[in-house]
């Protein structure tokens, strides 16, 4: 279960950045770096679409285990700056190469 939590918030938190890219390097950007920048949002919302289809079926469920909610803290933590760092990897690298 917890790979699948892991994948959950990588994947939003992918998505989350690759749209939040893709918005400022349309809006800011000029010419080669607008159309990836459209680029970015299109993959941005992609990601994002796949994210809400993986948690249509998972539940919520409470648990007061103090050891379980730190490691679900840190898993959570480890998946947000590993899709946030992938998200800005990929922004740079397609900013370096316009």
């Amino acid at each position: 279960m917890e790979l699948l939590e892991f994948m959950t918030v990588l994947l939003m938190i992918f998505g989350l950045f690759m749209l939040l890219a893709g918005v400022f390097t349309a809006y800011f950007g000029s010419g080669k770096s607008r159309i990836i920048g459209v680029v970015l949002l299109v993959i941005g919302l992609i990601v994002g679409v796949l994210w809400a289809v993986m948690c249509i079926d998972s539940v919520a469920v409470i648990d007061v285990n103090l050891s379980k909610v730190i490691w679900d803290a840190f898993l959570y933590i480890l998946a947000g700056l590993i899709g946030a760092l992938a998200a800005v990897g990929v922004f740079l690298l397609a900013i370096m190469k316009s």
